[in-house]
């Protein structure tokens, strides 16, 4: 008597705790729709050097290599009908000898604001100034959210 009282408030308090999962399942992917990333597509990429304010003294690596400041640009095409925030953008970058001048990262930067439609946008990536140019710009993306997050 004892065991199957215990079975039928095992099994109760299994069926709430389900019911209280699906519920926040249920309202947390209606009320919080702005965690959902929009990918944002880049093309038209073009880069340049920095001015030579922007590049002065310029260090990598924990401050102990040289580094050359570039500023990539292009069109940044957000075919959401919103506007995104906090868009990161990610890419590849190969130097004149095909080697990756960021190895340990794919994450380049961010553009603040993304409008709806297509839209210029500039970057401003740092790279040993061993590695020389023509650079090489693959794999350009970039993604964010439909409403600001907190940095």
């Amino acid at each position: 008597m004892l065991l199957s009282a215990l079975k039928n408030t095992i099994k109760t308090l299994l069926w709430r705790v389900s019911i209280y999962l699906i519920s926040c399942l249920l309202v947390g992917s209606v009320a919080f729709p702005a965690f959902a990333a929009i990918q944002i597509k880049l093309n038209n990429l073009t880069y340049d050097y920095c001015p030579p304010e922007m590049a002065k003294d310029l260090v990598i690596g924990g401050g102990v290599m040289p580094a050359s400041c570039f500023l990539v640009s292009g069109k940044a095409i957000n075919a959401s009908g919103k506007v995104v925030y906090n868009a990161d953008v990610f890419g590849r970058i190969y130097d004149v000898n095909g080697n990756d001048a960021m190895p340990e990262r794919t994450r380049l930067g961010a553009i603040a604001e993304v409008p709806s439609g297509e839209s210029d946008f500039q970057i401003m990536i740092t790279i040993p100034a061993d590695q020389l140019p023509p650079l090489e710009l693959k794999q350009f993306k970039a993604s964010g959210f439909s409403s600001q997050i907190r940095r």
